[in-house]
């Protein structure tokens, strides 16, 4: 009995054909993605020291990536791209470093010394109010400090405001410590305008309880005849 046109064999070259298209097919790595993907945002190294943990785990994943596809080489494939997300971000990794490296070599002007907010909290146990030792040697001294701009009704023009520690007391709304409050006035008359970016002030720094229209309960910290880095 003539089988019929449903009944029919595939041809034997046809089946062929599909087992060696189905046994060639093989997955880019799901980690050979990630990979890839770290390595695209590798260049934020170049935005701050933190962010170079960006390319370092592109480098990381890159050798997972390439270790799967060696443990899998019939399922898996992509080892061209993970080598490739590994270069690069090695590239930026190295280079990121040494830009931070180099800016934070060049940043302080001659005669400044670098303060930080650290310096200006009391010690634990003491009132919030206290002006630590710590900040106390420094005033009266040259120097650089970086934190970021309290926002007020002002937008343009701005020649003095207050520089708090981050940018949750800046930019959501937040009351910063008096310890975290430095007021800032440029020499420059012209003034500035707002940014939620991290700014570089030098100035020189003053110790002198001061009470101010933008924030119930003053500042205990000064920094004047100031100007941007």
């Amino acid at each position: 009995m003539a089988a019929g046109l449903f009944d029919s064999p595939a041809p034997a070259d046809l089946l062929v054909h599909d087992t060696v298209a189905d046994d060639s097919y093989r997955a880019v790595s799901g980690v050979t993605v990630a990979a890839a993907a770290l390595a695209l945002l590798s260049p934020l190294a170049f935005i701050d020291w933190w962010l170079a943990v960006v390319p370092l785990f592109g480098i990381v994943l890159g050798g997972v990536a390439l270790r799967d596809i060696a443990l899998r080489p019939a399922e898996v494939t992509g080892r061209g791209f993970s080598l490739a997300a590994i270069a690069v971000s090695a590239l930026t990794f190295v280079g990121g470093l040494g830009y931070q490296t180099f800016v934070y070599a060049t940043e302080l002007p001659p005669g400044f010394e670098r303060l930080n907010y650290a310096m200006l909290q009391p010690l634990p146990g003491d009132p919030a109010a206290t002006v630590p030792d710590s900040a106390m040697a420094m005033s009266g001294r040259n120097v650089l400090l970086k934190g970021y701009m309290y926002p007020g009704k002002q937008q343009q023009g701005i020649t003095q405001f207050l520089l708090v520690r981050d940018q949750g007391d800046c930019c959501f709304g937040g009351n910063p410590k008096i310890t975290d409050r430095v007021l800032v006035t440029l020499s420059d008359t012209k003034g500035i305008a707002f940014s939620a970016r991290m700014r570089k002030i030098a100035g020189r720094f003053v110790v002198r309880p001061t009470g101010t229209a933008v924030l119930d309960g003053g500042v205990l910290y000064h920094l004047e005849d100031a100007s941007m880095r």
